[in-house]
């Protein structure tokens, strides 16, 4: 049987921010229920025991969110959840505490016109202040994101938007040297006890109008990862938002017979010999971000 590292859950395809680097979703807005929650975690159960609350969606906008990281505890799961944070004053105390909760990456490069008003201090004070709380009463681990940057000449400006941040972090924290001092791509910056800064480079997800690349190349999808819609629609990796590899619904068949069956063979067959089958796949920025192209 295969055994997923992790297994991607959205819970909510509805977001309450519009941020230019993710692409809006074309789907129906859905927020799963309880009843199928339990029943995709059920479908997984044999082939993980970690899970991400995330694809596409703000999971923190879902109101019954601490049913579902109960739900999550008593199945035997470990989560993993992906967040603007800008509902931390709502969803924030359904969270501290619940022992299903691993690690909880906040967004702080989000943006788009819901973000306008938000005092940018205050928000991220607020996260830190959160963060704090949940490494003190549950052991969670913190990832703060900056996948903002850019390449060649502009990413001076990039590292020039984050400024203000990284000054709130270097006080915060008591850090002696300048972040900008201490990043090293790849590597999470250490800030304190179970709380990490993580920088990156933007990254564009795949899209099928975007330019094939030369369609050799390798891809962990279906290896240590694969994902499930609010619909119930499993697809083969965390980037694929919209569904475009449909590989089946576990509404209709197990998720045991979707993942064995002939569309997801022929794609992790495919990446064995390094050869990228799927169309989504040869339009998708993962594998030259990570350095995937024609190895493993």
């Amino acid at each position: 049987m295969k055994r997923f590292k992790k297994v991607y859950i959205e819970v909510t395809s509805v977001c309450n921010l519009s941020c230019s680097f993710c692409p809006p979703t074309e789907r129906k807005s859905k927020f799963i229920g309880v009843e199928d929650f339990a029943h995709t975690l059920d479908q997984v159960k044999p082939y993980t025991d970690h899970i991400y609350l995330h694809v596409k969606g703000e999971p923190m906008l879902h109101p019954k969110l601490d049913q579902l990281m109960d739900l999550s505890y008593e199945k035997g799961f470990k989560v993993n959840l992906t967040t603007n944070g800008t509902l931390l004053h709502k969803a924030g105390p359904k969270l501290l505490g619940k022992p299903a909760l691993r690690q909880i990456n906040f967004s702080l490069h989000s943006e788009g016109p819901h973000m306008d008003g938000i005092n940018k201090e205050a928000y991220v004070l607020g996260i830190l202040a959160f963060a704090r709380e949940a490494v003190r009463t549950g052991g969670v681990t913190i990832s703060l994101r900056l996948w903002n940057l850019e390449t060649d000449n502009a990413e001076n400006a990039a590292r020039s938007r984050n400024r203000d941040i990284l000054a709130i972090l270097e006080r915060e924290f008591g850090l002696e040297r300048p972040i900008e001092e201490s990043w090293e791509r790849g590597k999470g910056l250490k800030l304190a006890e179970r709380i990490y800064l993580n920088q990156d480079h933007e990254f564009k997800w795949p899209d099928l109008a975007e330019p094939e690349d030369e369609g050799r190349g390798f891809c962990h999808g279906l290896r240590n990862q694969a994902g499930v819609l609010s619909d119930g629609t499993v697809i083969p990796c965390c980037l694929d938002g919209e569904g475009v590899i449909n590989l089946g619904n576990i509404r209709e068949r197990t998720f045991g017979e979707i993942v064995d069956g002939e569309r997801a063979k022929r794609m992790y067959d495919g990446f064995s010999r390094r050869e990228v089958v799927e169309e989504l796949c040869r339009k998708c920025g993962y594998r030259q971000r990570f350095g995937l192209s024609g190895r493993a």
